[in-house]
């Protein structure tokens, strides 16, 4: 899994994975998890890409609940039953 990383509210940096990748409305959407390992318990999120700087690419973290189900939901379908996903909002 690809590694990326993100500033938490006190500039720490976060090591998030991402298990898949989607687009909505020409917006791209990450599903990201804080654990490596496939077979452990991990915490699941959503992230959406604000803007794109050169080589950087901002993302953040999808709060508003209607979107947040509409990414999941899709998120749900291209990942399959197999995966036993409890997101973050």
């Amino acid at each position: 899994m690809e590694p990326i990383y993100l500033p938490d509210e006190d500039g720490n940096q976060i090591k998030l994975f991402v298990l898949e990748e989607t687009q909505l409305s020409g917006i791209k959407y990450l599903l990201v998890c804080d654990s490596e390992d496939e077979n452990e318990d991990a915490n699941a999120s959503i992230l959406k890409e604000i803007t794109t700087e050169g080589d950087d690419v901002v993302y953040e973290f999808v709060e508003d609940d209607v979107e947040f189900d509409a990414v999941a939901k899709l998120f749900e379908e291209l990942v399959g039953d197999d995966a036993d996903i409890d997101y973050e909002n």
